[in-house]
């Protein structure tokens, strides 16, 4: 276990390195080297923004913009070993300030790797195709999951998607939050707590 995450630090530690070898090569003029950081980024910054808008449409336009912000930017990123956190608070900025004009709709349907969200929850967005009842159930359940999440505060929301469903290391998460570790672990905690008791009706069920 400490040897799998020993090799995941190490390649971290690599991927930050080439970033800051990437961003110096972007302001000294050559843009294929954020070509690189984009194809290196992308399906990340399109999964953090899509599990915060709930389409995918959204997602790339807001994902669009963030690269075109980041790039204009890219100056006054103070430690290029940390583009990629940086990358991802735009990201999430973004999103949450597209939802907020908007108001698009969550869906949670890809997120049964989150131990902190009952399996009965997690489940409920996979449909079979069994019967039209089993499908309306589904519907409902769906529902309920896109309410309890929009009724989250914006910082709960993003420590959830960022950390419990995303599986960013709590570090990372913190970076791209600008805050304590403590306080990532302290919205997480706050907000799998306020997903289990909206819907315990479902856990019941």
């Amino acid at each position: 276990m400490s040897k799998a995450n020993h090799i995941s630090d190490e390649a971290r530690a690599q991927e930050r390195q080439q970033d800051a070898a990437d961003v110096a090569a972007t302001l000294d003029g050559r843009l294929d080297a954020f070509d690189k950081l984009i194809e290196r980024y992308q399906r990340r910054a399109v999964s953090v923004s899509y599990r915060l808008l709930g389409n995918i449409q959204d997602a790339q336009d807001v994902c669009q913009r963030a690269f075109v912000k980041s790039f204009r930017s890219l100056s006054t990123l103070k430690d290029q070993e940390l583009f990629g956190s940086w990358l991802m608070r735009i990201v999430s900025n973004l999103s949450l300030n597209h939802r907020r004009d908007r108001k698009p709709h969550l869906s949670l349907a890809t997120s049964e790797g989150d131990t902190g969200v009952p399996e009965a929850i997690a489940s409920a967005g996979r449909s079979d195709g069994d019967s039209p009842s089993s499908a309306m159930e589904t519907s409902e359940a769906e529902t309920a999951i896109r309410e309890a999440m929009d009724s989250l505060p914006e910082k709960q929301r993003m420590a959830l998607v960022l950390f419990a469903i995303e599986k960013m290391p709590q570090k990372d998460v913190a970076e791209i939050m600008e805050c304590s570790v403590e306080m990532v672990k302290w919205n997480v905690f706050q907000a799998r707590k306020s997903l289990k008791q909206a819907l315990a009706h479902l856990i019941e069920e």
